[in-house]
């Protein structure tokens, strides 16, 4: 287990996302808010007053959060890039067929570049939106650097992923991820997200840094893929190798260059957790009915590593962003 904590992340402040991110959001067939659902056996596991888990195992027609960036995202691209004919990104699974869905409803192609270890199912999921698929005999990074490289005239590419020249669209991303907070309407004490490369937790920091509820934050990623908190505990942004890992949304081994900053000043703690803990709290949410994929459940594997170096109490508020459904 890899332990990182910044005790003056809560009083960092920044700037809120764009308010009419939720207004597109509403504007959206489909689009109501994901359940906040309270889960008392874990509660009283963890010796706190509430659990919260918010549930995005159905978004806009979609078994993930993904859409809410990908779809504000290309709105926001589209307008700057007028001759765009083809949408071009890489994907653990659920970012791509976000982006693949949109360029059907839209009319236009995509093309979605998939590292070699995410499962035959994700891939198939992606190719039933249409979108042609290219697997990369390689990692994460090695897929977004072969998307960036095929991107080109009027190729447009919407990655979730920031770095020095590229940090427009991701940035867009993270904003559409605003809504996911928004929704949240209790005050929280704690709020737990997963990280692959940042960006969901760059959208906490940023909601929560940037108004007047300033719960503690905790990001989690694993063991096997820990780049965010490599680097936190570095003090900079560092790759790390990365192999195949059940939490496969989870499986980056850069940060996002656009979230670093932003997670190094304002995130409280980050935490590694194994492939058995996912493992487990997929199951015990599922126990509770909420359909949650490793990726997601992760945040109470987190949670459950990291309570003793919490702190917690019995009247204790703890919400757990879970990002995408069960396969």
């Amino acid at each position: 287990m890899l332990w990182h904590s910044n005790p003056s992340a809560r009083t960092w402040r920044t700037t809120a996302a764009p308010a009419d991110v939720l207004t597109f959001h509403q504007s959206l067939d489909g689009y109501h808010p994901t359940p906040l659902t309270p889960v008392p056996v874990l509660a009283a596991e963890l010796g706190v007053a509430e659990i919260l888990v918010k549930d995005e195992s159905q978004r806009l027609g979609l078994p993930a959060f993904k859409a809410l960036g990908a779809w504000w995202a290309i709105h926001r691209a589209l307008q700057d890039h007028l001759a765009t004919t083809e949408l071009v990104t890489a994907t653990d699974g659920n970012h791509g067929r976000a982006v693949a869905r949109m360029a059907k409803t839209l009319g236009i192609k995509a093309h979605v570049f998939i590292p070699a270890v995410v499962s035959e199912r994700a891939i198939e999921a992606i190719r039933s939106e249409g979108a042609v698929v290219t697997v990369v005999d390689d990692s994460y990074d090695a897929a977004v650097a072969a998307a960036a490289d095929a991107a080109t005239g009027e190729r447009l590419l919407i990655q979730d992923s920031a770095w020095p020249g590229y940090e427009v669209i991701p940035q867009h991303i993270v904003d559409g991820y605003s809504t996911l907070f928004r929704e949240i309407d209790v005050e929280p004490d704690l709020v737990v997200v997963p990280m692959g490369v940042g960006s969901v937790a760059q959208a906490a920091v940023t909601h929560y840094r940037s108004g007047l509820v300033t719960p503690a934050l905790l990001g989690v990623e694993p063991a096997s893929a820990a780049c965010v908190t490599t680097s936190l505990r570095a003090g900079e942004l560092l790759t790390v190798p990365t192999g195949k890992t059940v939490m496969a949304g989870l499986n980056c081994g850069t940060p996002s260059s656009l979230a670093w900053p932003v997670l190094q000043a304002g995130l409280d703690a980050a935490i590694t957790v194994e492939e058995h803990e996912a493992t487990a709290a997929v199951q015990d949410l599922g126990r509770a009915g909420i359909s949650s994929g490793a990726s997601g459940a992760a945040t109470l594997a987190g949670l459950r590593a990291a309570r003793e170096l919490l702190s917690l109490t019995g009247r204790s508020t703890v919400v757990l962003i879970s990002t995408e459904a069960a396969p």
